[in-house]
């Protein structure tokens, strides 16, 4: 795949949170210059309703319109940004008002592409599998309203691609309806999600490919990690390529499935907007761990951003 070298800029607009990267690629090389994120929750209530909120499609629109000023002074002469790139992802793809959301954000200056969940996946894959060349990998991405699974090898196609309908939002507004969730809600939570996930692990067990390293990106993922180290100020350094195993993981879902949201607004190392979501992330994270018959997973910075900003770059 051949790139072209120059500044791009990549707007990812999900169920949860709102992110924005400008960065350079160099000979295929990204150089990140700037990184924006934001919890917007544009799919709140998206399962029950169909509908996006005009309230969340508002906080969304607040939260681009303060992009494209970070956008503006990332863009000079001497760098210019080539091409935007944006795209949404779950809750714009179930709401049946989701073109109504795409015509508002153009009001806005952002031209918005609603992708399939496969194509989510792929995108992923190639941001996340750069880091790990030579391994088979199990790539993840939970997000609010969908899970995304690669698996595959960096600079080859995938060898199987799924985006299932499970995602931190979904299951907590489908089966949570308790604070703290009861044992009951999270085991009936998680047997959703094995009898959705289970045909695609068999599948792979058939292929006869081996995971070699399950990486995990999104809030989920990245999350545990700035938890289990008390990270007051969160640092992408440390998390970045960071090893949880099972055992940990489990260990912090326990701790936040028995707390109620305002005790888990106060976790050291968890954004408190995304403390409502975060025991389902969890539980999902455990579940795939489980199927993949995993016994850690490596967080990884390197997500679907940085995949579309290789799209944005590639050569036509």
């Amino acid at each position: 795949m051949a790139y072209r070298n120059g500044r791009f800029a990549a707007l990812d607009i999900g169920t949860v949170t709102c992110r924005l990267l400008v960065a350079d690629v160099d000979a295929g090389r990204i150089r990140e210059v700037a990184k924006e994120y934001a919890i917007t929750d544009l799919g709140v209530g998206v399962d029950a309703t169909g509908r996006l909120s005009q309230e969340a499609i508002e906080r969304v629109l607040s939260t681009v319109d303060r992009y494209r000023e970070v956008l503006a002074r990332n863009d000079g002469p001497a760098h210019p940004v080539e091409r935007l790139i944006a795209m949404a992802t779950s809750a714009s793809r179930d709401a049946e008002n989701g073109a109504d959301f795409v015509r508002q954000l153009a009001e806005h200056g952002v031209s918005l592409a609603v992708i399939p969940g496969e194509r989510e996946a792929q995108l992923t894959f190639v941001g996340a599998s750069s880091d790990f060349p030579g391994e088979n990998l199990l790539v993840v991405d939970i997000g609010g309203g969908s899970t995304e699974i690669v698996a595959g090898r960096f600079g080859e196609g995938p060898v199987a691609v799924r985006s299932f309908d499970i995602g931190c939002r979904r299951v907590t507004e489908r089966f949570f309806r308790d604070d703290p969730p009861t044992a009951a809600q999270i085991g009936q939570a998680r047997s959703w999600m094995r009898e959705a996930m289970a045909s695609y692990f068999a599948d792979l067990a058939d292929r006869g490919f081996a995971v070699d390293r399950v990486v995990a990106v999104a809030g989920t993922a990245t999350s545990v990690v700035a938890i289990r180290e008390a990270m007051e100020v969160y640092d992408s350094s440390r998390v970045h390529r960071a090893r949880v195993t099972a055992a940990e993981l489990q260990a912090i879902e326990r701790r936040l499935a028995a707390e109620t949201l305002a005790e888990r607004e106060r976790t050291v190392g968890l954004d408190p907007k995304r403390a409502g979501v975060i025991v389902a992330g969890l539980v999902i994270l455990e579940e795939v761990l489980a199927l993949a018959g995993a016994e850690a997973y490596t967080a990884s910075e390197s997500d679907i951003l940085h995949g579309m900003i290789l799209e944005a770059a590639r050569e036509e």
